[in-house]
């Protein structure tokens, strides 16, 4: 008697892999420099293997940037729900994206815009969506407990969030050779709280700016 084992098919299987390679070196390395043989060698398939699944480089990039922005909206959404109060939810969200990008050694979002328009075009759109869905309801619950000034425009500030935390990214402004990536995103993270705490919320930012300066210093 023989044992059947179940058929598993690995085609979803080498997919997933495809797109976990590409996304490390397409944010190592960029979006135009890296090929679909530099993905191929990296991975040790042949080339024909990623076309089986990818019908283009194009189609491969725009899955890949998508695939990266589903995972930071699902990190995002994990710290909303758990967040213990608006101020320390926007650091922890900024820590996880940093943390979640830390091997980027190019703009990705400066090869995006220059080489796949469409793809960064439709892509900002998405992020903006969940940024100002995620922002808006921040700085809701920064009023209702106090932490931020009752008389804010949050539509309007929740947008110029956005703005500013893409336009940070932006080297054509921000040389990525002048401008440390965590400073720029600390600086603009304090300007913007600055601009809409009230007292309370302002000792709270300084005394966890405090502690995060002295655990950093241990």
């Amino acid at each position: 008697m023989f044992l059947k084992f179940p058929v598993v098919d690995l085609h979803p299987i080498m997919r997933e892999k495809i797109i976990s390679k590409s996304e490390e070196l397409f944010l190592s390395i960029g979006f135009k420099s890296v090929t679909m043989d530099d993905i191929a060698s990296a991975m040790g398939i042949s080339k024909k293997t990623i076309y089986t699944h990818f019908s283009n480089k194009t189609e491969l990039v725009e899955v890949v940037t998508f695939s990266v922005l589903d995972h930071i909206c699902e990190g995002i959404d994990n710290i909303n729900a758990t967040s213990i109060n608006p101020i320390e939810e926007l650091y922890d969200i900024k820590m996880f994206v940093m943390n979640y990008l830390k091997n980027e050694r190019v703009s990705p979002q400066h090869q995006l815009k220059k080489y796949y328009p469409e793809i960064f075009e439709r892509l900002k759109i998405k992020q903006f969506e969940k940024m100002h869905s995620s922002v808006e309801n921040s700085l809701k619950t920064g009023v209702d407990i106090g932490l931020f000034r009752a008389d804010i425009d949050i539509d309007f500030i929740s947008r110029m969030y956005f703005n500013g935390m893409t336009g940070i990214r932006d080297i054509s402004i921000f040389p990525d050779v002048v401008f440390d990536k965590n400073y720029l995103f600390e600086s603009y993270l304090e300007y913007h709280l600055r601009a809409i705490i009230t007292k309370k919320g302002l000792n709270l930012l300084n005394n966890y700016i405090k502690s995060n300066l002295t655990a950093n210093a241990s």
